[in-house]
């Protein structure tokens, strides 16, 4: 049976490391090494590890070096055939190894395989579902236009790819994931498991600061993504960017309070609208107008109350992600 390497960068995870550690010896496939990468935590994550029974796990601390040098560092130490990732926040339901692995032994040819997200809030109490997408083979033009996988917690990996692919890049402090699956898609194959496999949790922790420097790297990423690209997926260029604005008023909106957010949302999605004027003729654009324009007219504390509603109507309760399964 072929062994795998589970990988965890964490970096003051005391909140949230047990449970994904606890969701990786759930797995209904047994055969891995657990790999914890501390790096550099100041907290008590280091005593919550230690208290663990798990024969499979080590636990290997640095000096902090971010998240894709920890990636790196768990690479380097894997000894598994394939090698997956999952961050210190989030979950995976119990046949995500299982699933991935035999779809990846079902295609020889394929070095690369993903599933579908889940996407917790930050009480852990509701979810939403990520999109249900199907693209397997080539998938660098999907790749251009948005980052699919969603997170580092998704992807499985064949140990033999990544020495024509490389690792992380360590000076990208935002968007490393996508540089590296667009790196993989220029080589490999990626298939697919459709099911929704990865809970992804979202933080507002300092995400209001975050939002420049995400712009920065983003637009460093998506440079590099269309270098690769041959002359025929040059035309996806203004599509890929436009989505990326689109991305970035959502960010806004979400974690910038106020009519502060509201505006800089507009300022984005303006942007977006002029390097794709059809994003006009999208449900997503149309509702991210409607939230903008709600603030923007009424007090924020009633927008906010409205839109709190329209969030708790979307979401699922947690128990749900069970028949996921």
């Amino acid at each position: 049976m072929p062994k795998l390497s589970v990988i965890i960068p964490v970096y003051n995870g005391e909140k949230t490391i047990l449970k994904t550690v606890e969701s990786v010896q759930k797995q209904t496939f047994f055969n891995f090494e657990l790999i914890v990468i501390n790096d550099g935590s100041t907290d008590s994550t280091l005593e919550l590890l230690a208290h663990l029974r798990e024969p499979r796990m080590k636990v290997l601390s640095y000096e902090n070096g971010g998240l894709p040098v920890a990636r790196n560092r768990g690479i380097a130490n894997a000894t598994g055939e394939f090698i997956t990732f999952i961050d210190a926040d989030d979950l995976w339901t119990p046949n995500k190894l299982e699933l991935q692995l035999a779809v990846l032994q079902q295609h020889p040819d394929a070095d690369a395989v993903y599933s579908w997200t889940l996407y917790l809030n930050e009480e852990g109490t509701a979810f939403h579902q990520g999109e249900q997408l199907y693209f397997q083979g080539n998938v660098l033009p999907q790749l251009l236009l948005s980052n699919f996988i969603a997170s580092g917690s998704n992807i499985m990996i064949r140990k033999q790819a990544i020495a024509s692919v490389g690792y992380f890049d360590p000076t990208l402090r935002s968007c490393e994931d996508w540089d590296y699956w667009l790196r993989l898609a220029a080589h490999c194959a990626f298939v697919v498991v459709p099911k929704y496999q990865i809970i992804y949790r979202q933080s507002t922790t300092a995400m209001s600061s975050k939002v420049e420097v995400m712009e920065k790297h983003l637009l460093i990423v998506h440079e590099r993504g269309f270098r690769l690209a041959t002359s025929e997926l040059q035309f996806l260029k203004n599509q890929s960017l436009a989505n990326i604005y689109e991305f970035l008023a959502h960010l806004c909106l979400n974690y910038i309070s106020g009519t502060n957010g509201a505006k800089q949302a507009y300022q984005k999605l303006r942007q977006a609208i002029v390097l794709q004027p059809s994003l006009l003729l999208t449900k997503k654009t149309q509702v991210l107008l409607m939230k903008i324009g709600l603030i923007l007219l009424f007090s924020p504390k009633l927008s906010e109350r409205i839109l709190q509603e329209v969030k708790t109507l979307r979401a699922k309760n947690l128990e749900s992600i069970n028949t996921y399964s």
